[in-house]
């Protein structure tokens, strides 16, 4: 059982290092757009239409993919003097209420987002005339991220945190 749950925080792991590179893909898009928004604005005299746009959306992919990325890489922000003060028996559930509470809230993330998405994907961004489903859907992405990392978090209380080998 141990081996199976192992070999499943692996798969996760590798997930994560695709979103990861995702994720730094999309800064690096939202880097150059703005950079040559910059210099096509001062230097050349014609700003682009639509850079602000697509980095705006990047950004908001950023936001809520990098979320649960950052959740299971531990560097979410988080009150943890209690945690401190509380025993190992007490901290152990105390790390496992939290994780479901964020899995609930990711579950609740990914149920409303979708129903928003089916709601905004008639209308279209004013530069790009791009459906705006695009923008709105890293919301139920961004709760499937973090309910993927749920598990993967309640695995490490289960097996033991191996921490070193996902760095």
């Amino acid at each position: 059982m141990k081996t199976l749950l192992r070999q499943t925080n692996r798969g996760i792991d590798l997930f994560n290092r695709l979103v990861g590179w995702g994720l730094a893909g999309l800064l690096l898009v939202m880097t150059v757009l703005i950079f040559w928004q910059v210099f096509a604005r001062f230097v050349v005299g014609r700003p682009l239409y639509f850079s602000d746009e697509i980095a705006r959306f990047a950004m908001i992919w950023l936001t809520f993919i990098g979320a649960g990325y950052a959740y299971r890489k531990g560097l979410m922000i988080s009150v943890d003097i209690v945690l401190e003060f509380a025993g190992p028996r007490l901290a152990r559930v105390m790390r496992v209420l939290v994780v479901l509470a964020s899995a609930l809230f990711a579950f609740i993330l990914v149920k409303y987002g979708f129903e928003m998405v089916g709601r905004v994907s008639n209308q279209t961004a004013p530069s790009t005339r791009v459906s705006m489903m695009w923008p709105y859907l890293a919301v139920p992405l961004g709760g499937i991220v973090i309910l993927v990392n749920s598990v993967a978090l309640l695995i490490d209380e289960v097996v033991g945190n191996d921490k070193e080998e996902r760095s």
